[in-house]
């Protein structure tokens, strides 16, 4: 299922000198779940030492994959430790279990699907007697390559933190550490969402009988009034109104599509492309409303993007 590998530059290196600046591990609310249930387990004096660690930009690299954290850490030596963390993965039967409770409550599925951990996603790994996040510290397999024999020693506790932000900028990585990978659950969400609209349906798709559309043309030749009048609504749709709707997600194509390689600079990317996504939405909004009888100014059309962007 391959590895997420953070290292140097602006990876782990540059994030860390970053969260020196900020003073703080985790903005989001799991990455913040995350350092509380670590701290649940009676670890606070190590982990203080590990946090300067971590802030120090002393965690060179960190590498995930599904149950396990390798990272090298630079200690008082020269050559850097080897630190590795084990979290057990879950069953493929428990992940179905997972998978279907999580499939069964809408809007979790479709904040998953938008690339946005739900609020309350642990209640689905509740609901079938699971944890999203290790319960106790034997949950924890650890070692380190320092001769401290404290555990968490602080190399294994700023990888701990580092953990933290990792999860901040891609919550999936809980879920590749619990055995599954972000396609992997987005396909399996898919999957299962298809399976209920089949059995809703009887397995087959159901086609409405839709009215024949009139004729008024009948068949003859096209006229150049006819051309000229090509763009203009007939006298059938003179009731038809539009009306937008908030998404259930805002900027769900973007949260989806994740960050690109590329993308190099501080700021946030869905920070600095979500307010061009806005710009452009409520540009095109005006341009669809334009002022006239009948149609929709562009202050109203201002007040449905705000609505839609919420």
């Amino acid at each position: 299922m391959g590895a997420t590998r953070r290292s140097g530059g602006h990876g782990v290196v540059g994030r860390a000198k970053d969260m020196a600046a900020r003073k703080g591990f985790g903005s989001n609310w799991w990455a913040k779940r995350w350092l509380e249930v670590l701290e649940s387990f009676g670890w606070s004096s190590r982990l203080q030492r590990g946090r300067a660690y971590a802030r120090g930009g002393n965690v060179l690299s960190i590498d995930i994959t599904p149950g396990l954290v390798s990272a090298r850490v630079q200690g008082s030596r020269p050559k850097p430790y080897s630190v590795k963390i084990n979290i057990k993965p879950l069953s493929t039967q428990d992940w179905n279990r997972v998978i279907d409770a999580i499939a069964g409550q809408a809007v979790y599925a479709a904040r998953l699907l938008a690339g946005e951990m739900p609020q309350n996603i642990e209640e689905a790994f509740a609901g079938v007697s699971l944890s999203l996040f290790p319960q106790k510290s034997g949950d924890l397999t650890t070692e380190c390559s320092c001769p401290d024999w404290a555990n968490p020693c602080k190399h294994i506790a700023a990888v701990y933190y580092l953990l933290g932000e990792e999860f901040d900028s891609d919550p999936f990585l809980i879920f590749r550490l619990r055995g599954r990978t972000r396609e992997e659950i987005i396909t399996a969400l898919r999957e299962r969402r298809a399976g209920r609209e089949d059995v809703s349906t009887g397995g087959t798709p159901v086609q409405e009988k839709q009215p024949e559309a009139e004729n008024d043309a009948g068949d003859r030749p096209l006229r150049v009034e006819d051309l000229e009048r090509f763009w203009e609504t007939g006298d059938g749709l003179e009731g038809f109104y539009v009306t937008m709707q908030p998404p259930a997600v805002s900027l769900g194509v973007l949260k989806r599509l994740g960050v690109p390689p590329f993308w190099r600079a501080q700021r946030d990317f869905q920070q600095v492309i979500g307010e061009c996504y806005r710009l452009v939405s409520r540009r095109a909004l005006e341009l669809a409303f334009q002022t006239g009888e009948g149609s929709v100014s562009p202050g109203k059309a201002n007040k449905q993007l705000k609505k839609a962007d919420s």
